[in-house]
């Protein structure tokens, strides 16, 4: 859009003024974001109000992603970023006398996920708009979120995440497009004239969904999209008592309540029904604004079930043809089938959803007899053809569970893994029977990120320097960056590399210093872990690394400098993942405080990882640790993200590390480990024994016996939990067969840091290869080949 700094000055300070009856001058910094906050949404108003009218007058098929997590970030850069406007309205507050980083961190981060499944839910809503594609969200407003994180000696303790106490400027309460949800009560089944059923309820538990709307700006391309999610609340003119009340709020509190208990669980399900049930009613009372015939929604509408939680989609929809749209079975079921698609994001089999029968029919009655006839039927049709066990280990219902992933298969037309290895696993094992029953639904996306965000917003001395060599174009089409690779040999441009990353270790110093009273030096090499705290992620293979050296450094052995950051928290009923914070932070509190290794070895674990502290960390990262035993994670994105600003990969052979590896070139990233196939092979045979590593290795064997034996002070009870972990139940993750390839790799780093250029070099070959891994492309394929939905501006792949 078309704007001039005066004309941007002369607005804010009206909006200002009309907001809090004051001079900017004299507003708290949170109000001058809340004034300019206004002032945007003013610049895109015409454009979200437009590009709704459009999708409605050309009925051109719109994208739902159904998504439990959403983590967009805060959106007041990254809208002024896509709007074209950023560079204008940054003079503009300097002019005024105001600094746009002050006004930036006004802002909070929504608290409305918790890592890598909400990071690429919020990815593809940028991605959506900025390629030009109809795409909407679903999912819950979440009052807290998941929890603020801090620690107290050491311990992780989780705080209120208050996200909503200064108002979210960017969403708009849309009070008359509520719905209202059902659980529990009892459901008659008539028999209709037309042979069809009547569902008829008594005594249900009813709760409003109201939505929210937040706009997703499109890169400037005029598209402005929704992300719709939704709050609870009491349905007018009905009398509810405080615990009603209590119950009903608990449903949008916070993001993922504790199910270690019945209750807790019940909590959980309710949620998921919550913006399911909310969502699929919003889409077909739309849709019959328009079209009286539900049989032809599959050519308007494609529902997307992002991971498990949404799985209900699929019985939610068939409920409402089935009983309020009177169609019959076979047809409801072609009309769902054709509408879903699925995407799986873990092999972890303890991940994929299931409910007891028993928990689910008592509080969705309905949706379960629906379940019950979609198992019967699929049974029926298949039993013959490929015989009882296989269709025992397909069938969404088994052993008293209702198993979401496999009823999600079921009621979809594709299904996809993440990353090439992922779901090439998804078909030999935890879909394999699946697989077999429907080859042809299964498909790979492999995840993307927003260039927009982790280069151009987080990383201008990069952004800026790319730009002096191939021009502004890589930032409309990623694919660009690989002329990055014309200047490998350019010596200046890799000292002018150097230079740029050096100028964001210096910020990550300073905000270490600031938050953990930690002095760093930015000349060290920056080996960043950042990620959800969980066994088969592996930081424990990194602590053990950062003892290796402490031992080696408390020797006399010289290594290059390394300042370790991790970023993580741990789901607050996650005993092992919590006593790994606790170990993290007590070798912190080792390693920093020993005057004998503290000028080349140093940890700094900041509290409270998420988007905004993400931007932070990522620019300065010299190495990326991707350590997660091979076949566990499904893709990864911060993989990605760090790559694109020119860290270099330290990483086995898992998710999307091997085609990152493959774009980047062979060289372009330190492997170590085993093999997925070795894995499964090492567990199919049980030929592991971690307890002869430790006997067998002296090295392995002193780490090991580091976490009792009082070397690393505090940590007696978390060191025997994980120390029982490793030898009394057999190192489920490898983290000792993993050990030593993981020091060799670790080696090679330290030997190319000697060698500035070559490092730089590298460095640049990764960035030059993170063009291919952009969302923009990503969401492009699955418009193309899952949901039948074309950009308007189609990714240059």
């Amino acid at each position: 859009m078309a704007l001039t700094t005066s004309q941007f000055v002369r607005e804010f300070e009206d909006n200002a003024l009309a907001l809090f009856a004051d001079e900017l001058d004299q507003l708290s910094p949170q109000q001058q974001y809340q004034a300019l906050a206004v002032t945007v949404k003013r610049y895109y108003a015409k454009q979200w109000a437009d590009t709704k009218d459009r999708y409605d007058r050309t009925q051109e098929k719109q994208v739902y992603y159904f998504s439990i997590e959403f983590l967009p970030g805060r959106l007041l850069a990254s809208n002024l970023l896509n709007l074209g406007i950023k560079d204008t309205v940054e003079k503009g507050l300097r002019k005024l006398g105001l600094d746009p980083a002050v006004i930036y961190a006004q802002e909070a981060d929504p608290g409305l996920g918790n890592g890598g499944l909400g990071r690429l839910a919020a990815a593809f809503m940028d991605s959506m708009a900025s390629v030009g594609m109809a795409g909407n969200g679903n999912g819950i407003r979440y009052q807290y979120g998941l929890f603020q994180q801090r620690f107290v000696d050491g311990y992780q303790v989780e705080l209120p995440d208050d996200w909503l106490r200064d108002p979210d400027m960017w969403e708009t309460r849309k009070e008359n497009r509520a719905v209202i949800v059902k659980y529990g009560g009892q459901v008659a089944l008539r028999p209709r004239q037309n042979g069809s059923l009547q569902a008829i309820y008594h005594d249900t538990d009813d709760v409003l969904a109201v939505p929210y709307d937040t706009p997703m700006v499109g890169y400037q391309t005029g598209v402005v999209n929704t992300m719709r999610l939704w709050s609870a609340e009491t349905v007018p003119g009905r009398v509810h008592d405080l615990a009603e009340k209590a119950r009903i709020n608990a449903i949008t509190q916070i993001l993922y309540p504790d199910d270690s208990d019945s209750a807790g669980r019940e909590l959980r399900l309710r949620q998921e029904y919550f913006f399911v049930s909310a969502g699929i009613q919003s889409i077909v009372t739309h849709f019959k604004r328009f079209h009286r015939d539900l049989s032809v929604l599959p050519h308007f509408v494609a529902i997307h079930i992002n991971d498990t939680h949404p799985a209900m989609a699929v019985l939610e929809l068939m409920r409402i043809l089935l009983d309020e749209e009177e169609m019959s079975w076979e047809q409801a079921w072609q009309v769902t089938v054709a509408t879903m698609s699925y995407t799986n994001h873990t092999l972890m089999a303890e991940a994929l959803e299931s409910w007891p029968q028993a928990m689910f029919a008592s509080l969705l009655p309905r949706l379960f007899q629906i379940a019950q006839e979609i198992d019967r039927r699929f049974r029926l049709t298949y039993v013959r053809r490929y015989g009882e066990l296989i269709v025992n280990q397909a069938a969404p219902l088994a052993d008293g569970q209702l198993r979401m992933a496999f009823l999600a298969v079921i009621g979809s037309h594709a299904v996809n893994g993440v990353a090439k290895l992922h779901s090439e696993l998804l078909k030999q094992s935890v879909l394999k029977a699946l697989y077999q029953i429907f080859p042809e639904r299964f498909t790979n996306e492999t995840n993307g990120i927003t260039q927009r965000r982790w280069v151009q917003i987080a990383d201008p001395a990069l952004a800026t320097l790319i730009d002096t060599k191939i021009g502004p174009g890589w930032r409309r089409n990623p694919l660009a960056l690989t002329r990055l690779r014309e200047f490998e040999d350019d010596e200046q441009f890799l000292t002018d590399l150097i230079a740029a990353k050096q100028q964001n270790k210096l910020k990550l110093a300073d905000l270490i210093q600031r938050q953990l009273g930690l002095t760093v030096a930015p000349a060290s090499l920056f080996d960043v872990q950042i990620k959800r705290l969980h066994a088969y992620k592996r930081q424990l293979l990194h602590v053990f690394g950062i003892l290796e050296a402490y031992l080696a450094l408390k020797n006399g052995e010289d290594r290059p400098p390394r300042v370790h950051v991790f970023g993580a928290k741990a789901a607050p009923s996650y005993r092992y993942a919590k006593a790994v914070i606790k170990l993290i932070n007590a070798v912190a509190d080792l390693v920093n405080h020993d005057p004998a290794v503290n000028t080349k070895l140093k940890v700094a674990f900041l509290p409270n990882y998420g988007v905004s502290l993400g931007e932070q960390i990522i620019p300065a990262a010299d190495i990326s640790e991707q350590i997660s035993l091979a076949g566990t994670e499904a893709s990864g994105t911060s993989n990605m993200k760090l790559m694109a600003t020119g860290a270099i990969t330290l990483a086995t052979l898992d998710g999307a590390n091997i085609e990152i590896r493959d774009a980047a070139g062979k060289d372009s990233m330190a492997v170590f480990g085993l093999t997925a196939a070795q894995v499964e092979a090492a567990q199919r045979d049980h030929t592991y024994s971690a307890r002869a590593l430790y006997d067998q290795d002296p090295l392995i064997h002193r780490i090991v016996d580091m976490l009792t034996d009082g070397t690393i002070p505090g940590v007696a009870t978390e060191g025997r939990e994980i120390q029982d972990e490793l030898l009394e139940y057999n190192d489920n993750y490898f983290v000792l067969a993993d050990f030593r390839s993981y020091l060799a790799a670790s080696r090679r780093l330290d030997q190319l840091s000697q060698t500035p250029l070559a490092w730089a070099r590298l460095a640049l070959a990764n960035i030059a290869a993170s063009g291919q891994f952009a969302a923009d492309f990503t969401v492009a394929r699955y418009g193309r080949e899952i949901w039948q939905v074309l950009p308007s501006q189609p990714a240059d792949e």
